[in-house]
């Protein structure tokens, strides 16, 4: 008996039709897209607006009806009569220049412990910071004045930073280093939920009470 083979047989598309296999793809893409890109970020901010309005808002500072900055995010104070921040490795928005606490370019240096910019850099800020604030060549230098932290934006400075920094503002300012350290201490903040990290100290607040001085 002769077999007759079909030299273009018909292929069928298993599962069903084409429009069929769409029609779930594109209703769980519409789905996930209502939950994670609108239900999700209404729900978060309604409950911090709620729970934490100051931070959702952004921690913002006002002075004499105008906002100057926030608490979350450092400022460049390089005038002798305030306290310094911790460097920032911020650039500006082209990423060309140096641009301390240019919070629209937040990022570090990813330099290496190892790495020979990052060293110069270093030994080159903490003789600065030895000479701003009289101190001996051969002194210790907190880490935190000669390194950026990870976003370049931090506004906090450690207790060790601000207590070599204390007799220099004192002086510039004409005040007692002690009511300058009364003022330190004000504005020290505690480890994070009681055991991580370490104390700290706002440096926009702090500079903020300081002209209140005045």
């Amino acid at each position: 008996m002769e077999h007759k083979v079909d030299p273009q047989p018909s292929i069928r598309p298993r599962g069903g039709s084409l429009a069929s296999l769409l029609r779930p793809a594109i209703a769980s893409a519409v789905l996930f897209m209502l939950v994670c890109g609108l239900a999700y970020p209404l729900l978060t901010t309604g409950v911090a607006a709620l729970v934490f309005p100051e931070k959702a808002a952004g921690s913002l500072i006002e002075r004499d009806g105008e906002v100057i900055g926030s608490s979350l995010i450092g400022q460049q104070f390089t005038e002798p009569q305030y306290f310094h921040p911790r460097p920032s490795a911020t650039l500006s928005n082209d990423g060309e220049e140096e641009q301390p606490y240019n919070a629209a370019f937040s990022l570090g240096s990813n330099l290496g412990p190892t790495n020979a910019a990052l060293i110069d850099s270093v030994e080159k800020r903490a003789d600065a910071y030895r000479q701003e604030n009289g101190l001996p060549a051969d002194s210790l230098v907190p880490v935190d004045a000669v390194t950026a932290s990870a976003s370049g934006l931090d506004p906090h400075i450690t207790e060790a930073n601000a207590d070599l920094q204390a007799a220099r503002v004192a002086e510039e300012r004409g005040v007692s280093e002690d009511e300058v350290r009364r003022l330190v201490e004000t504005h020290t903040e505690g480890q994070q939920l009681g055991f991580l990290g370490e104390r700290s100290v706002n440096v926009l607040g702090l500079n903020l009470a300081l002209d209140d001085l005045d």
